[in-house]
């Protein structure tokens, strides 16, 4: 089988804008934005590759750089690497050098431009931050608050509001406060049995969510309702119209009242622990998700970790963003770099 290693990059600027560029009318696919990239060659390391299709591309030196997704195709005749990096150092000032329109824009503007279907997960990756903070149970509003002034002073930007002592009635109260006092400070990823009621609120699905609504599916697709490969954010469940059924919870994306700083639409995550949900993730359509346990954690001591080797071995099956969790620190972060990961996710030691 032929196989094909194309690289690609995520180049951020000081300003934190990122450069995309537009592809002829001619090529492939042609009048669609692209991140800039192309094959890398035979001998040719990754990093190699990466500097000379940059220098000659855009006329940059590439100066810091490390891996963000890993994205794999096999066809009956070839396979296809699509190898992503994220560039945060060059020397130079990026422009066309082979007559190509470039453009920096932020990573909310992602949205708003055209690219191949392909580069839908680099998309993701290059909107979402390294750290993903999930808030512990607390005794009160005032801990909360505090926490949370204390995760925006740190930097952090992604947080599911995770509070596992309350009912639903009550984890809608104190969410609204929260909303009300951090709003788009945060890219904010609920919980609960129905997807988030409000603008620009992401949905982070339970694994026993993840698989419910997996069967769901199915059933739909089996039914004829979805096409194969169809994900809930592209189509609805619709399971009320399957005779008997319960009305099932609608992902409907509410664009107009997002801040500006954050994706144009609400994103779904999942947690997963094993290669059967991740699968179950992929065939949703979910935005990104979670990887755990990696380490022995006090919270859950029964579960067996799966260590890096594995964790590695289980992102490399996917093409969606995966943030490992289970007794992860920020100093964990070059580690999960290099299995493949966008980042880690954790309660105590992000929170603290």
């Amino acid at each position: 089988m032929r196989r094909i290693h194309v690289i690609a990059a995520v180049i951020r600027d000081a300003q934190n804008r990122i450069l995309i560029a537009k592809r002829p009318d001619h090529a492939h696919q042609g009048g669609l934005w692209e991140f800039p990239g192309g094959k890398v060659e035979e001998g040719e390391t990754r990093r190699d590759g990466l500097g000379r299709e940059l220098l000659e591309e855009l006329g940059v030196t590439v100066t810091q750089a490390r891996p963000l997704l890993d994205i794999r195709h096999d066809y009956p005749d070839k396979s296809v690497r699509l190898d992503v990096w994220l560039v945060t150092g060059f020397e130079g000032e990026a422009h066309g050098a082979e007559g190509q329109p470039v453009r920096w824009v932020s990573a909310a503007e992602l949205d708003d431009y055209a690219f191949p279907a392909a580069n839908a997960p680099i998309v993701r990756a290059a909107q979402l931050p390294e750290r993903y903070l999930i808030t512990p149970d607390v005794a009160d509003e005032a801990e909360l608050f505090a926490g949370l002034e204390r995760a925006r002073e740190a930097g952090i930007r992604l947080v599911q509001l995770r509070q596992t002592g309350m009912n639903e009635v009550a984890y809608q109260a104190v969410a609204q406060c929260v909303l009300e006092r951090f709003g788009g400070d945060f890219l904010w990823m609920m919980k609960g049995d129905v997807p988030s009621a409000w603008p620009g609120a992401g949905w982070h699905l339970t694994s026993r969510q993840l698989r419910e609504m997996w069967n769901r599916h199915t059933q739909v697709q089996a039914a004829g309702t979805l096409g194969p490969g169809a994900g809930l954010l592209q189509k609805e469940l619709a399971a009320d119209s399957q005779p008997g059924a319960a009305p099932s919870p609608r992902w409907h994306p509410q664009d107009s009242c997002k801040p500006d700083s954050l994706p144009p639409r609400s994103l779904l995550a999942a947690s997963c622990h094993n290669a059967e949900e991740l699968k179950m993730a992929t065939d949703l359509g979910v935005d990104f998700v979670t990887l755990s346990p990696i380490n022995p954690t006090a919270s859950h001591p029964d579960a067996q970790p799966l260590g890096w080797e594995r964790a590695g071995e289980l992102i490399d099956s996917v093409t969606m963003p995966v943030y490992l969790l289970g007794g992860l620190s920020a100093e964990d972060l070059p580690e999960a770099f290099e299995a493949g990961a966008q980042g880690v996710a954790g309660i105590r030691q992000l929170w603290s």
